[in-house]
């Protein structure tokens, strides 16, 4: 039987700079709404589909974080609930759920800056991505401008325990 075997599409970083600077805007904009500071943007043939913030607090559902923002918003741009040969810009090491959303969603890129110590599963604590039985394959780099995004987070929570 001859099967026809698909390559993904070459991976173009020229502009992962630019795309994990506006996730770092995103972080920003929800630090004012005290939130924590986590953005996301997703990424399709070099532009911006969908974008989003941390709103689990002013949006009242614990589900709202910045990478399920922005694959929403995507979905619905799209039209869409797969978003294959798209990449996801995230300022931090992704959680469990949102790991999942990514297998789900079939994007195929995830660009994280900052490592997550308590809750990130692409590294820090676990292989998520690599577990044998996940039916998508999701392409990781992580440490993108990690210093900047890993600042954020700090001179957040540095403000939040100063405020108690």
């Amino acid at each position: 039987m001859n099967r026809i075997r698909r390559f993904p599409p070459i991976i173009d970083r020229s502009q992962d700079e630019l795309f994990m600077r506006e996730a770092l805007a995103l972080a920003a904009e929800g630090a004012l709404l005290g939130e924590v500071p986590v953005g996301a943007v997703l990424v399709h043939e070099g532009r911006v589909i969908g974008r989003g913030f941390n709103q689990p607090i002013t949006g009242h559902d614990p589900s709202a974080h910045a990478e399920m923002q922005a694959i929403r918003a995507a979905a619905l741009a799209l039209g869409n609930y797969r978003l294959p040969e798209t990449t996801l810009y995230v300022t931090l090491e992704p959680c469990s759920m949102c790991s999942g959303l990514l297998v789900h969603a079939r994007v195929q890129r995830l660009v994280y800056g900052a490592r997550e110590p308590r809750a990130g599963v692409v590294e820090s604590r676990g292989q998520f991505f690599k577990q044998e039985f996940l039916n998508h394959r999701v392409t990781v780099e992580g440490g993108l401008l990690a210093e900047e995004c890993g600042a954020l987070l700090t001179e957040f929570f540095r403000a939040r325990r100063s405020k108690s």
